[in-house]
């Protein structure tokens, strides 16, 4: 099977993985931000240390945001390889 993408094809993908990649980073980004700026306010003021409660919760989120596109990204080629093999295995079948 011809798994080959056109240079239209490949420009789309390599988009999609480009912005998928960014918008992690700008996540993590604004998550360290965020929570190392709540953190110093904490110190500074000297009182209780409020920022794991945010840290938490938040931090989940951008673990399950990580993991999903992780497993996007590697979950492309194996969603052409599984196509490929279901693909040979129905024309074995018709032959």
């Amino acid at each position: 099977m011809n798994t080959e993408l056109n240079p239209d094809e490949l420009q789309a993908l390599a988009k999609k993985r480009v912005e998928m990649k960014l918008g992690f980073l700008t996540h993590l980004t604004v998550f360290l931000a965020v929570n190392g700026g709540l953190a110093l306010l904490s110190v500074l003021r000297g009182g209780d240390f409020h920022a794991p409660f945010p840290l938490w919760g938040w931090g989940l989120g951008l673990a399950i945001h990580g993991l999903v596109t992780l497993l996007s990204l590697q979950g492309q080629g194996l969603r052409q390889r599984m196509m490929a093999d279901e693909l040979r295995a129905l024309r074995e079948r018709q032959a």
